[in-house]
Parts: structure tokens; sequence; C-alpha cells
């Protein structure tokens, strides 16, 4: 049924809106009163009691915003949905900052509008209670009784023995009986037994403690009518009788108490949000299955039985063959549903005791304990490949999933967690050499034909000491002056054999043997010596812009690190940029929340790399401190001479960066078809080979001297640099 006044006016200059709202609201019960103009509207308004307006913003006369802002001057009551056919993120904005309640798109849907539609009148009328609750207590003798009655608190007494004397209102709802009815009773009928001894240690501390002994602890409690256990914190001070027959806190220490006096705060909604965080700390947020850190630590205890029990065990990876193109023909809304469909297909197929992880976007890794051997391994593989015969159907597509699965066995390929799983991968990447769509069990013979990949990792920790590593520069150009406004960096590895390695080469290996973070440090001392280095060449005003890595993040003490080689350097911290993937940031938003924060207290400028790519929601853009978003490759790439069908995506990720008032840069700029769609879409920032592939530092000088604004090119003495593409460090 409608709750409080259920009059609602229908603003909309079309008939069929307001026939088919005023059909749809009638039936639910509620009095509808329609305009067809923004005056109109306004008219009834002054003469008329309406507990809701549906208002649609583009009207014929006056706008819809104009309406609002008119309810709002004449102090109506009225509540105001605002309701738009073409909605954009600065209208809802605008719409909500003057006022209105809510916002809905067109086309809406009957259930969510009603839906919605009750929320408001429902806001509405606890004001309206509110109020009048506000005016019957003022001046009120039984105000503090009042107040007590209904705090959202349990507050309750106990005598000397234990027993209540007094309970208030709250005691309904948290303990399931009117308070009258626990007078006389134990507190321990209440407080779950694991936690009784508890209470009765804090109850004897407070009788022997002295002036105003106080405690707080947390506890549970269980309800008389058999509901769900309450977890409570509770603060408790002992009292006495005073001369005038009253409780006081201020007590004798040497007299015993005469109760004590509590406040019991029902916490269970943050226990079970603990316990929610806990969760995503540990678990895939788009499949819900167990995480990289889970699934290591199911591992690390299931090794501990095998070796007690003397049991095997079987880790397997499975990747996806292809899921890229996939993700790419289809989208990555497409991407993430076949990824949840194939993840619950894994699920149904393993048995009680496995489990079965997601630990990228395309690779999921497996734990069979308690098997019977490497045999018994390779069954669970066929079984794994047989139930993926059938395909799915994505968006109307039939698409076909195949895996590429390699395994390797406790105790027969590895005695610790790290061993294994790294045989196993071995194993895997065995199969993808040879095509993919099958199965591989580990062998040493791998550990030869995998050489290229140790040579890389040992070859790395000289990397640095040998003075190995390189940086290069890709120059950022604002479009309105044609002038280069920064640089990124760019990390290189000149192998003493192998030549010129880019990070795709090498940056996987780094992260798996945890030297990234070493990398990285490195990368942030080159790019701040090279930025002194510009400043002193003339060019103080670049931005520098380098990229962090998720595993730096997760250490915890980026930020600090980070500081300590700033402060090595006469630098600007304003002209830094750090670029963090959407993905990186998402991992765990208290941390990023923590670091970023420092660092931009600290005037260091945050960029969101990729942005557009990740599985995240967009509310983080408002929670951590970002200054700029740097669109991904991928869009830019598409951009077409007549598609603005397909560039769509480019102008609303612009509207978003605008509304939020953050820098925006286009990455991947090849050619000037790219470079006019992005001018002309509002982007004004951008990089790519269309104007520079990345460049070591002389060279970078060597542009910036000879770069003339005016022509937009480089002058013709100034030789192509090739053989050197803009992978990520």
């Amino acid at each position: 049924m409608p709750i409080g006044s259920s009059k609602i006016l229908i603003i909309d200059d079309e008939d069929r809106i307001r026939s088919g709202l005023s059909a749809v609201l009638l039936q639910a019960g509620y009095e509808i009163a329609c305009a067809a103009t923004g005056r109109d509207a306004m008219t009834l308004l002054s003469e008329n009691d309406f507990g809701l307006a549906l208002l649609d913003i583009n009207l014929p006369d006056v706008s819809g915003q104009q309406v609002l802002d008119f309810i709002r001057r004449r102090e109506i009551d009225t509540f105001v949905i605002m309701v738009s056919g073409e909605s954009t993120f600065e209208q809802a904005t605008a719409a909500l900052r003057r006022g209105a309640a809510d916002f809905i798109a067109k086309p809406y849907d009957p259930q969510k509008l009603l839906d919605t539609i009750s929320s408001v009148l429902k806001k509405r009328q606890r004001k309206k209670e509110y109020l009048k609750i506000q005016e019957r207590l003022q001046g009120s003798e039984e105000l503090h009784r009042f107040i007590v009655d209904n705090s959202p608190d349990l507050i309750f007494m106990l005598d000397e023995q234990g027993y209540f004397s007094f309970l208030n209102e709250r005691s309904r709802q948290l303990l399931g009986c009117q308070g009258e009815d626990f007078l006389g009773r134990h507190f321990s009928e209440i407080v779950l037994n694991q936690d009784i001894e508890k209470v009765s240690q804090s109850f004897r501390s407070l009788n022997r403690g002295g002036h105003q002994a106080t405690r707080s602890m947390e506890l549970r409690l269980r309800p008389r009518n058999g509901g769900d256990v309450r977890h409570v914190e509770v603060w408790a001070i002992s009292v006495e009788m005073n001369s005038l027959g009253v409780y006081a806190t201020q007590r004798d220490p040497g007299r015993p108490m005469a109760g004590i006096y509590g406040v019991a705060r029902d916490i269970s909604d943050r226990k079970q949000s603990e316990e929610l965080r806990r969760y995503h700390l540990y678990h895939d947020q788009l499949t819900n299955l167990p995480n990289r850190a889970l699934f290591s630590d199911r591992l690390q205890i299931a090794l501990g039985q095998a070796r007690r029990k003397n049991q095997q065990l079987a880790v397997m990876f499975l990747d996806i063959d292809r899921f890229k193109m996939i993700n790419d023909l289809l989208g990555h809304l497409a991407g993430d549903e076949l990824l949840q469909k194939v993840a619950q297909r894994l699920k149904d197929s393993l048995r009680e005791g496995d489990t079965l992880a997601r630990i990228s976007g395309d690779e999921f890794t497996l734990l069979a304990p308690d098997i019977d051997g490497i045999d018994a391994a390779g069954i669970i593989c066929r079984k794994i490949q047989s139930v993926f015969d059938q395909p799915f159907q994505i968006l109307g597509q039939t698409v076909r999933v195949t895996f590429s699965i390699g395994y390797a066995v406790y105790p027969h390929h590895g005695q610790t967690r790290e061993m294994l799983l790294r045989n196993a991968d071995l194993a895997m990447y065995q199969i993808k050499g040879k095509g993919r769509n099958g199965y591989c069990c580990f062998t040493e013979e791998m550990n030869k034909t995998n050489s290229y990949h140790f040579d890389i990792e040992n070859s790395l920790h000289r990397a640095i000491e040998n003075n190995e590593l390189r940086l290069f520069y890709q120059p950022q150009l604002d479009l309105s002056t044609h002038r280069v406004v920064g640089v990124e960096a760019l990390l290189r590895w000149k192998h003493p054999v192998r030549g010129l390695l880019y990070p795709e080469e090498f940056i996987p290996v780094a992260e798996q043997t945890k030297l990234i973070c070493t990398l990285g440090n490195w990368v942030l001392e080159q790019a701040c010596r090279d930025a002194v280095r510009l400043a002193e060449a003339g060019y103080s005003d670049l931005k520098m812009a380098i990229n962090v890595s998720a595993q730096q993040l997760e250490l915890g003490h980026f930020d600090r690190d980070f500081l300590d080689i700033l402060g090595k350097f006469p630098l600007d911290p304003t002209r830094l940029e750090i670029e963090i993937t959407e993905s990186s940031l998402m991992q765990d938003m208290d941390k990023s929340m923590r670091i970023l924060t420092t660092l931009a207290t600290h005037d260091v400028r945050i960029a969101v790399d990729d942005f557009g790519t990740g599985y995240s929601s967009l509310s983080y853009l408002q929670t951590l401190p970002i200054h700029t978003l740097k669109i991904d490759r991928s869009f830019v790439m598409n951009i077409a001479p007549g598609g603005e069908g397909q560039n769509t995506i480019i102008t609303a990720i612009l509207a978003i960066a605008k509304g939020l008032d953050l820098n925006f840069i286009a990455e991947g700029v090849e050619n000037s078809i790219q470079e006019a769609y992005l001018r002309e879409a509002g982007c004004l920032q951008v990089q790519g080979f269309h104007y520079s592939q990345p460049i070591g530092f002389n060279k970078l000088l060597a542009f910036l001297g000879q770069w003339t604004p005016q022509r937009n090119s480089v002058n013709s003495k100034l030789s192509p640099i090739p053989d050197y593409y803009s992978s990520k460090s």
C-alpha cells in the first residue's frame, strides 16, 4: 500500500508517457495528476499537496531543472524524481545537486520505478514523522525516558549479583522480548556459553575497581525468540547507591558496588561486513572463486596433511585458450560472462574437497588432494576437457572453450608449494607451445627446454648491478598548443647476449621472482634523475609519468619508498605522475587508498592507466585521489572515419573525466584520423607513434629541441627510431 501522501504529479510533454505512467501508478493505488508543461506543473504544485513529482528534464516551455528550482525556492514540500530519456552523468549530477531525491533513465522497468517511488515516499514520510516527533518532545517532562527507551543501544542495569534490574525498549529488537521479562533474571541466560566466563571476569574486575571502574568488551547474545546470535559491544561501569537513594558512578573503592550500568551496541552488521570484507580479500570478485592468496594457503595445508598421511596430491594450471581473442571480438562484458560460466562449469565437475581458484584474467589453478597417483591426475584433466565439449551461448554467439592444462603431482614433481606451482606452470606452457587444447604432466626435461626462462631469471638478478637497464621516454602532447607537456618512462633491458628486451619478455619473470619492486625502485630513481636533467636543459615544466605494478602496491610501504627516493632529488613532486592500472587499484582498496592518499598529500599526481578495461566499479574515481585517466589504446585503435557509434565509449569516458574534473590522456595515437577525432571529442592530451616512438634520453632531448609546435612535426633531420615499442614497464 502507498505510504504517506500518495498523490503524485506526472510532468511530461508526451501523452503516451503520461498515460502509461498513470496506468501503472493508479493500479498501485496512487492518486495521480498530470501536467504537460513546466508552467502547468508550477501552477499545480502551488495549489496542491503532492507527495511526489515525476519530472521530465526536457519540457517544451521551461526545463525540468527550472521546475526543480521553483520547488526549492518556494519551499514546496514535494519530493522529486527526475526522469530523462537522454541521461548523462552531468544531468544526473545537476539534478541531485538541485534537490532531486532520485534520477531514473528512460525507458524504465515498471517494478523498478514503483520501488523507487515507494522508497522516496518512505523517506518523505520519515522526514515528516521526525519533525512531528521533535515538536512533541520539545519541553516534554518524559524526554529523558523517551531517549532511553528509544536508544538504538541496549541500556541495562545489573545488581551486585549480576541480575537485571532494568532494560530499555531496545531489548525487544535485540533479545526478542520485553525488558520486563528479564527483570530478576541473570545475565548468563542471554550470553552465549562461550562468552560467559569473559563476562564473569569483567564483573569481578568491576567489583574490585576503584573510582569509576569501567570495562568494554565484545560478546555474543542469544535472543529469547530463537533468532540469530547477535554480536554486541558492551561498555559497563560500576555504580553504588548515594545518600539520595539513586545510583551514582562516584563510589568509594573500599565499598562494594551496588550494581553495574551498561550500554550494549549491536555490531552484528559490522561483524557481517568484516566477514564479507575478509571473503573478498580471499576470493575473486567476478567468479567468487578463491583467489591466489587463498589457494596458496589451502595448498600449504594440503601439503602438510599429505606428508603426515603419506598421500599424493595434484596441482594444475588451467589457461583458457585464445581468451583474449574472444574478449576482443565480443567485448569485456561478454568476456566476464564467459568467465563466470566457465568457473561454474569447472566447479560443478570437481570433487567437494578440491579447490578451484582464479588467479588472473583467464587462468585458473586446481588443487586435487588425496589422489591415487599421476594417472589419476590425468583422468581429472580428461574429465575437465570433456565437460567443455558443449559450447556456451554468449550474446547470441556460440563460443567454444578449450584449455591448456599443466599439472604436477606431490611428491613426484616437487616437495614444496612453490616448486609444485612452478612445475605445473611449466607444464601448462609446454602445452601452449604445442598448439594448446590439451594437458601435460611435468617432466624433468621441461627444465631443459625452458632454459630461456631460467636464463632471464638468473640474468635479471645481475641486470641492475651491471647497469643493463635503460629508460626510454614517449612524449605526451597537448593538441590545443601542439606542445610536449610530459613524457612516460618505459623500461627496457639491454641484455648482454640477447640484445634489447622489452617488458613483456622479462617483467612476468620479475613478478614471479619478486624482483619487480627492485626494478620499480630503479625506474623511479632513474626517472627522477632524468627529470632533473630535463629541468637543467630548460624543460622544467615537463611532467614525468612512471608506471607502478600491483606487487609494488601490495608491499604496503610503496609510499614510503617512493617519498624516500624522491627526497634525494631537487625535484618538484607535482612533476611526477604515477600510473596504476584499474586491476591493481582494486586488489586491495583500503591499501590503495592509504598509499595513494599519502602520495597525493605530498603533491604527487595519480593516473589510472588502461582505463576502461577493468572489472571495477566507477565509484573508486570519487573515493581515490585520482588526477588523470588514461584511456586504453584498444579504444583509440578502433577509431575510424564515420564510426561514431563505435567511438561512443571514448566520448562517455571523456564525459566522466570532465564531470569529475580529471585530466584525460589518450595513448596509442597512430594516425591523423585518430588525432582529429580526439581533438573534436575534447581530448587534448595524447601520446603515440603518430608523434614519437619511445626513445632514449639523448634522443628525447633532440626531439624536444627539434619539435616544431606550429607545424606539428619534428624537423626532418631527426630520423625515426626503429623497433622501440611502447610496452609498459
